[in-house]
């Protein structure tokens, strides 16, 4: 069950909406990087501490992917930044934060470049942040003072019966767990095709790329990070010339290929990037196109936790 108590706090006066409940006022949807952001960490601040919560589960996180929707400019680092390594150790499903660090990410999530992800603590307390400076924040306990504390720096505690951006709204796509089964169908399908291409993805529009063997698999499998949606495709061809040619003439494709260092990398195109491409991959290895509707991977699993669990909601 989600917590009890939820409340959508804004920066936008109730008395400022239409019969629809739409906001007609003058305050801006992007964050001011000032004191009214402040004033937002601040009442998440007030609400953690009624709710005797000093520490957060990140779930679900996701970085910028190839369509950008934030209202500010994406920045390197997805604006998580002095939070986390470039490579995002640390950021992953599951992971606990600190409040102080919790708050960060908030922050983050206010400004609107890229990161996202849920802060939960069971069904005890949640923080989601949506669109227009909205932050909804769940508890197990009414929170008064919280409340009180809000309306002191300036916002607006609105009670809701449920975050729209809670879990139980989601649907997961992918059910099967990454057993030891799993790992077995993987074998399998190696010893017939000699090598397949395993596409890790670790946060949402976030992948890292494997070529496995019967050889390097058990070594793959000990990196994967927590968690982590595993999709596995035919191997790369050998002859990215072929590949190039077969691209279609219309539509958006995702582009795989293996540099002669060995390094994976991946990119969307269509057909006003193709020229690019080719100067781009010129001494590629091995390419591959993934479509990006209606795919048919061989196989897709998510890891379990170590007790043998799926937890993760992909």
């Amino acid at each position: 069950m989600p917590p009890s108590f939820v409340h959508r706090i804004t920066k936008c006066d109730p008395a400022d909406r239409d019969e629809h409940g739409h906001y007609t006022g003058a305050e801006d949807t992007v964050s001011d990087h000032g004191p009214v952001e402040a004033a937002y960490l601040a009442a998440i601040a007030a609400f953690a501490e009624a709710s005797g919560i000093d520490r957060l589960e990140i779930r679900e996180p996701a970085v910028t992917g190839f369509v950008h929707f934030g209202v500010e400019p994406p920045v390197e680092g997805h604006g998580l930044g002095g939070l986390f390594p470039p490579d995002l150790t640390g950021y992953y499903d599951g992971a606990g934060v600190s409040l102080p660090v919790a708050l960060e990410l908030v922050r983050a999530m206010l400004r609107d470049r890229g990161a996202w992800c849920r802060l939960e603590v069971g069904n005890v307390f949640t923080v989601h942040v949506g669109w227009d400076q909205y932050v909804y924040v769940g508890s197990d306990r009414l929170c008064a003072e919280a409340v009180a504390r809000t309306r002191e720096l300036g916002l607006f505690p609105e009670p809701l019966t449920a975050s729209p951006y809670a879990a139980e709204f989601d649907e997961a796509e992918v059910t099967e767990p990454a057993d030891e089964d799993f790992w077995t169908r993987v074998r399998t399908a190696l010893a017939s095709r000699q090598t397949l291409l395993l596409e890790e993805t670790y946060v949402r529009n976030a992948a890292r790329w494997h070529r496995l063997t019967l050889e390097n698999l058990d070594t793959v499998r000990a990196g994967l990070g927590p968690r982590a949606l595993l999709t596995v495709w035919p191997d790369l061809t050998p002859d990215v010339g072929a590949v190039l040619a077969a691209l279609p003439e219309e539509g958006s494709v995702e582009f795989v290929w293996e540099a002669q260092d060995g390094m994976i990398s991946h990119t969307i195109v269509d057909d006003t990037d193709y020229q690019e491409l080719a100067a781009q991959v010129a001494d590629a290895r091995a390419a591959c196109v993934l479509p990006l509707d209606e795919s048919h991977p061989l196989l897709c699993a998510v890891l379990p936790d170590s007790d043998g669990v799926l937890r993760a909601r992909w």
